[in-house]
This record gives C-alpha cells, sequence and structure tokens, in this order.
C-alpha cells in the first residue's frame, strides 16, 4: 500500500484524477512530501452519487457488523502507526510529541470507541399517553418512542491541524449510526487520509460507504456541499468558510454540524494559582504551534496580578525552543504554510499599530527554511483592538486586564467566537459560577484538559450542534417519533 498511488477512492475503487495532481509540502522543510491527486467536480459528485447507492445496505447492516468493520479500522491503524506517524508529521510540521501522541493514537480511540457505540440501542423509550378521543381520532392510551435513524450521506470536511483525527470524529460516528460518507480533507496535507482510505478497504469496508477526494482549491468542496446526494455537512475550520458552506447547505436543508473558529478567553482571578494558569495559557506556544481552535489565546487577568503572569509567561516562552519538529528538545514547530506564516504576522504588525507591545517573541525565527512563527505575547492589548477579536491560529498570546468579574466577563464574551473559554481561580465555586456566564460551549476550570464524553462545539460564530461521546451518535442521526395504540 502506499499514497503515492495519487488516485481518488471512490465506490471502492482507485480512481485516475481528472485534474492532475498537485504538491503535499512539508511545512518545516518546504520539501514535496507527495503528489496528491486533484478531483474534478464530477468526481466529487461522482463520490457522493456512490455514498447515496452505498447508504441503504449499510444502513439495513446488522449493528455488530457495523461495529465490527469500525474495530477493523482500529485495530489496522494501530498495526500501521510506525508507518502513519511520520507521514502525519510530514505534511502537518507537527513535532514527533504530537504526531506520535496526539494524532494517531487519537484517530484510534476514536474508532475504538465508536465500534463500542455501534451497538448502543437506537430506541429512546417514551412513556405512554392518555389522548382524549378528538375528530381525528378516538381517545385511548397511545404508546410511543423515538428512533434515532441515520442522515444519509455525509460530506466530511476537514481541517489541516489534526487531519487524522478530526476525520475519525466525524467518520466513526457517522458510520457507526449507519451513515455513508465522503471525506475531503484539508489540501495541505490530505495523504494522510488517502493513507486511511487503503486502510479502510484493507477493513472490508464495502464498497462506497467510504470515499475520499482530495483537490487543492475550494470547487471540490463546494460540489459536495451542492450535491443533492449529501444529506448532511460536517465541517470543521474557519467561520468565514463555515459561513458560505451554511449559506449553501441551507438552499437544500441540509443538515450541518460546524465546529468554526475560536478565541480562547482564560479569565485569571485575583487568587489564581498562577503556575497552574500559566501551564494552561502556554499551551498555546507548546501544543501544535498555537493551530488549535480551542487554545487560550486571550489572557484576561485581573490587573493586581498582570505584571507577575506577564513575568511567568515571559519565563515560559523561553522554555518553548522553535526548531526542527523532529528533535525531541523542539516544542513549537513550523506552522501549515508561507500564508498562514504572513497572517499570523500581518495580525501582529496591526496589534503593534494599535499600540499593543510585544512582550517576548514578534519577530520571524531565523531558520533556514520553513514556515516557523516565534511564540509570541503581546501585552497592553484592548478589547476593541483586532488582535483581542480575531483568531490567529498560531503561537500568540495578548494580555488584557479586567478591575472586576463583570468586566472579565464581557471582555471573555466580547467577541464573535464562544469554543472554549477557563477560568483559573482557587475558589472552584465562584470559577464555576463565572462559567455559567460565558458565552462558550466548553469551560475549562483550572485546566485545558477534555472530558471526551462531553458535547464539544460552539456558541455564536464557533460552530453549529455538538459531537463528542454519545452525542457525537446524535448528531449524525435523525429522530423518528413512532406512535401505536395501547
Amino acid at each position: 500500500m502506499g499514497v503515492t498511488n495519487g488516485r481518488l477512492f471512490i465506490a471502492g475503487d482507485w480512481v485516475e484524477p481528472a485534474s492532475g495532481h498537485y504538491g503535499v509540502i512539508n511545512p518545516a522543510t518546504e520539501q514535496v512530501v507527495g503528489e496528491a491527486p486533484e478531483a474534478s467536480v464530477e468526481q466529487a459528485q461522482q463520490a457522493a452519487a456512490a455514498a447515496k447507492a452505498a447508504f441503504e445496505g449499510w444502513a439495513a447492516a446488522d449493528q455488530s457488523y457495523r461495529s465490527e468493520v469500525l474495530g477493523r479500522i482500529a485495530d489496522l491503524l494501530t498495526k500501521y502507526n510506525d508507518d502513519l506517524v511520520p507521514l502525519v508529521q510530514a505534511e502537518t510540521g507537527a513535532t514527533m510529541r504530537v504526531a506520535s501522541t496526539m494524532q494517531v493514537p487519537v484517530a484510534v480511540e476514536r474508532f475504538q470507541r465508536y465500534a463500542r457505540h455501534a451497538l448502543d440501542s437506537t430506541l429512546v423509550p417514551l412513556p405512554p399517553q392518555v389522548a382524549e378521543p378528538t375528530p381525528l381520532a378516538k381517545g385511548g392510551m397511545m404508546g410511543a418512542l423515538a428512533h434515532r435513524a441515520p442522515v444519509g450521506v455525509v460530506a466530511c470536511i476537514t481541517p489541516y491541524n489534526f487531519p487524522l483525527v478530526n476525520m475519525a470524529g466525524k467518520v466513526a460516528p457517522a458510520l457507526a449510526m449507519g451513515n455513508t460518507v465522503v471525506i475531503k480533507p484539508a489540501p495541505q496535507d490530505p495523504l494522510q487520509v488517502l493513507r486511511f482510505a487503503e486502510i479502510a478497504q484493507e477493513a472490508g469496508v464495502p464498497e462506497g460507504v467510504i470515499n475520499v477526494i482530495t483537490g487543492s482549491g475550494p470547487d471540490i468542496g463546494a460540489a459536495l456541499v451542492a450535491s443533492p446526494d449529501v444529506d448532511m455537512v460536517s465541517f470543521t475550520g474557519s467561520t468565514a468558510v463555515g459561513r458560505k458552506i451554511g449559506e449553501a447547505a441551507g438552499r437544500d436543508i441540509k443538515r450541518q454540524l460546524m465546529e468554526l473558529g475560536g478565541k480562547g478567553a482564560a479569565i485569571v482571578l485575583p487568587d489564581a494559582d498562577l503556575d497552574t494558569a500559566v501551564a494552561g495559557i502556554g499551551s498555546t506556544w507548546a501544543f501544535h504551534s498555537g493551530q488549535i481552535c480551542t487554545a487560550p489565546t486571550r489572557a484576561i487577568v485581573h490587573r493586581s496580578r498582570h505584571d507577575e503572569l506577564v513575568d511567568k509567561l515571559v519565563a515560559y516562552a523561553g522554555f518553548c525552543k522553535v526548531g526542527d519538529p523532529l528533535e525531541p528538545t523542539t516544542v513549537v514547530g513550523p506552522l501549515i504554510s508561507a500564508a498562514q506564516r504572513d497572517r499570523v504576522e500581518g495580525l501582529l504588525a496591526d496589534g503593534v499599530a494599535a499600540g499593543a507591545t510585544v512582550a517576548v517573541g514578534g519577530a520571524r525565527p531565523g531558520m533556514e527554511r520553513g514556515f516557523y512563527a516565534a511564540p509570541t505575547l503581546l501585552t497592553g492589548v484592548t478589547p476593541d483592538m483586532t488582535v483581542a477579536q480575531e483568531e490567529f491560529f498560531g503561537p500568540v498570546i495578548v494580555v488584557l486586564t479586567f478591575d472586576d468579574e463583570d468586566e472579565a466577563v464581557e471582555i471573555a464574551n466580547g467577541t464573535p467566537f464562544g469554543l472554549y473559554d477557563y477560568v483559573f481561580s482557587t475558589d472552584t465555586s465562584r470559577a464555576y459560577k463565572i462559567a455559567k456566564r460565558l458565552r462558550s460551549g466548553n469551560v475549562g476550570i483550572n485546566t485545558v484538559g477534555r472530558n471526551h464524553e462531553t458535547p464539544f462545539g460552539g456558541f455564536k460564530h464557533s460552530g453549529v450542534g455538538r459531537d463528542c461521546g454519545v452525542f457525537a451518535l446524535h448528531a449524525y442521526s435523525e429522530l423518528q417519533s413512532i406512535v401505536w395504540p395501547g
């Protein structure tokens, strides 16, 4: 097996791309990792049609069979871990620590999880109801239940930061519920998803149940969203793209699950343990170069603790070594592309021009090659500045101050985003009360850790719907009510 075959995966076959190939670039070396197939709009439509043709058989299959297939995928991902990790690392520029612990193993865990959940009952029992006679029907005791049915064909459009993990988080629950899928990975790093298609084929996934198309431009994804054979769009990416998908999907009333941008607020109360707060906020630098939508990129600190927090963050940045992601001591690897590095640098320049101060970082690291950005801390930031409103998706933290809790909450809620916020305080009761006031889909108290049984998604412009845990099964199903006379 090998992704160098440069073909698309449609209806169980490896298909030559109609529009040639394009190079996938290693963000650390700027060298070509491999050639990705360039699908045509017609091939995107063919993939959707193949998924539709396969839907009825997969949806009707025994739940134990679907569970077995998902379990075999998990086993093969584990078997090929040593092949996948270097590919993931080369495509994404992730450090070896992130690639080996947070990319492939998490994808395995997700397929294992939904292999188990594929066996869950799809029935929701409801209490009987006494109905009075009406002109519509005679009265009596009415029994009822709700049945979770698959939506149909799901277009899974995935991001570049965690291509394999995010794909697994969409595909595994979608398949567990009896849906079929077309996967469209991000153009920057699609090879690992094509490799996954090889693994899925080896696992015995029936023809058309999983399809993978790739392309360097937006037309392929747009064709999927517009396809009459697609019933649902599951998208992770920027709010700007999510808005376009929502407009297009809305015309055909397609179901949507969207995880979009974030501008995570970390409220640091006067009684906070600053070492805990710094370790959490510093993950913006230390974890995948800040290319994570849940990052606590806004440190909103009580004025009395501002200087101490800044000093500790500056010291923390000193331990975040920027360099070759293959080196075990490297903490901060490259950004995904030159375009993304330029965007981060442009936002930084805008912040400085607006009056913010660079407390650490700010300058491009002196690397010979690669799309690197230094861990950067901006102080003197006010809520109206662009750097306090827009997502960097890079290793940048901005510091804002507050004088009372109401002001802290107002600042935290004062962006269009609401994906993941944080509260740091030794008084967890106080932190909990503040957490409930935050317009955010997720709040961490004294931690940036995750509980993967919780529903995950955003408020406001950070998304639509929820997944993770059993909530992902709800996301990829329709509720059908069935009523009968008792």
